[in-house]
């Protein structure tokens, strides 16, 4: 077994691989690295099981790396010798990214290609020809790969790993996983990466590993309450969207922050809401092109955004969308699929969130885990605020035994807020939901879908070209179908509570103190300008000296 607090250092990594350490700022390897990496060193199967958020990445990409290197010392020869299985697009971008940074000082020696993305098949084939050392890409595609010959691993794969394996069945890739497997050698080393073991995990183990190692850190799957704040608020419908525009227009939560909710719907009904008070959003589902997606990821990540609003795995039985599935059906009119690969709650590196908000309670404990584990990843802090109404009561006392269970330290604690203080912005929330009506939340939608998929196919062209107007493209515009009023952007100093003026937007006394300021220094330009037009303020008369020659 690996030795006790073992650092990077300590493994025996390639010295090019430390130096990518090194730059990242990783000091210390987290818990499932310094438990993973020896074994896999030692050519061990695995199967981990490890908290989101706690470098389960890292934990088996850098025993890839380390073995490619080494391999390459030995052999010339350019083949796929590591396989990268994601549920998800975006975790397969995530996965990409990762694995180049861990290689920026080893880049000709290690190449990596994902063909998880929605791309042509004919347009991944140079990609593939050029045999990278690892390939990443979801069960699917991986498998088209395979029966279209563009893809060979019957003779170099070395190395598997499934990451978040809990999800490939529940995403419907057990089929294509099973037909999948018939193309790859009998012999391999198999990583399984997973936050729960569930019954799908348990028959990947059976298919996949060979005599593993069983990696079940003794942790809870959220950090403790030094790390991680909960918080849990009763409120119905109509008070939910009178909290979160509290909160967000008086800045009471602050940084970047992550809405959930349980439905495509629901996104955009709170986008529009937000809207009326000129609070500008992104929503991300699994309607948007998968560009689209992670471009949206990238930059929230780099701060040009401060709020999501998004839907888990759970908005794919949106009972709305089953309702038109059956409509179109019905009048014989074709249906333009989901994409099922796609899960936002889970797998995606939301850097930096210091808020999560449930605006609708999720529907499993398991959800709920992986939403909140959006926030307070590695050592930063973090906040969730869940709101609860009557009826997911039961839903919330699932969650406190499931979290109670695991940590006596990890339950949620009440909300201390007095809805009363905040009764007059009310008006206002039911003045803005009546603008939000079914047909602008349609409107919206197809709108904001049609625009993406315009942007997306700048994101595959045109910014491969042009890195530096990548930054131009935003997801947060307003869609206004919707009629919005323009008062409605500013709060007027009467309404914000007593209690809520010193901490509520500290901007807004600056702007108070600069508008002071301003029409001090307008009031002097003024009366400077006015005793200059005005001749009997700035008559001035000097008597002339009289000279020799006058007397």
């Amino acid at each position: 077994m690996a030795a006790e607090g073992l650092g990077f250092h300590e493994m025996g990594l390639e010295e090019r691989l430390l130096q990518a350490i090194s730059k990242l700022n990783w000091a210390q390897p987290t818990l499932i690295q310094e438990k993973a990496i020896p074994l896999a060193l030692e050519g061990k199967d695995l199967l981990a099981r490890a908290r989101t958020g706690s470098g389960k990445t890292a934990a088996y990409a850098i025993p890839i790396i380390e073995h490619l290197l080494n391999t390459k010392k030995s052999t010339c020869e350019q083949a796929v010798r590591a396989l990268v299985l994601v549920p998800t697009k975006e975790l397969g971008q995530q996965v990409q990214q990762m694995i180049r940074q861990l290689t920026s000082y080893c880049a000709w020696d290690v190449r990596v290609a994902d063909v998880s993305g929605q791309a042509d098949i004919s347009a991944q084939r140079p990609i593939l020809m050029e045999k990278p050392d690892i390939v990443i890409g979801t069960p699917s595609r991986i498998l088209l790969h395979l029966e279209q010959h563009t893809l060979s691993l019957c003779t170099s794969l070395e190395m598997l790993v499934i990451d978040e394996a809990d999800l490939v069945f529940s995403f419907g890739f057990e089929n294509d996983l099973k037909n999948l497997l018939g193309h790859l050698p009998k012999i391999y080393q198999a990583f399984l990466m997973s936050a729960t073991f569930n019954e799908d995990v348990q028959a990947l183990k059976e298919l996949v590993l060979h005599n593993p190692v069983i990696l079940k850190l003794q942790e809870s799957r959220l950090p403790d309450s030094s790390q991680l704040t909960q918080y849990h608020i009763n409120c119905e419908e109509e008070e939910k969207f009178l909290l979160t525009y509290t909160l967000f227009k008086l800045s009471l939560v602050r940084g970047k922050t992550i809405v959930f909710v349980n439905s495509i719907g629901r996104c955009y009904r709170l986008k529009l809401f937000l809207e009326q008070f000129s609070i500008f959003s992104c929503v991300l589902n699994s309607e948007l092109p998968v560009h689209s997606r992670c471009h949206i990821i990238g930059q929230f990540n780099r701060g040009i955004y401060n709020y999501i609003i998004a839907t888990d795995e759970h908005d794919l039985t949106d009972a709305a969308s089953t309702d038109m599935v059956k409509k179109e059906k019905k009048h014989g009119k074709g249906v333009k699929a989901k994409d099922y690969e796609y899960g936002v709650s889970r797998g995606i590196d939301f850097q930096n969130v210091s808020t999560v908000i449930n605006f609708d309670f999720p529907l499993t404990v398991d959800s709920y885990i992986h939403r909140v584990g959006r926030t307070a990843r590695v050592d930063n802090q973090g906040t969730a605020l869940t709101f609860v109404s009557l009826t997911e009561l039961p839903l919330l006392h699932q969650v406190e035994e499931a979290l109670t269970g695991e940590n006596m330290d990890c339950a949620l604690k009440p909300y201390r807020f007095h809805i009363e203080e905040i009764e007059g912005f009310r008006y206002r929330c039911k003045d803005a939901m009546r603008s939000v009506t079914k047909q602008a939340i349609k409107e919206a939608r197809l709108k904001e879908i049609k625009q993406e998929l315009l942007n997306s196919e700048k994101l595959k062209t045109y910014f491969e070209d042009n890195p530096r107007d990548f930054q131009l493209l935003r997801h947060d515009k307003p869609l206004h179908p919707a009629i919005v009023k323009p008062h409605m952007k500013n709060v007027p100093d009467y309404l914000i509570p007593p209690t809520l003026r010193r901490i509520a937007n500290p901007l807004i006394s600056m702007k108070k103190r600069w508008r002071r300021n301003d029409l001090q220094s307008s009031t002097q330009n003024r009366n400077k300008t006015y005793k200059k037009q005005n001749p009997l303020k700035h008559f001035s008369h000097t008597k002339k000296r009289r000279t020799k020659s006058a007397k």
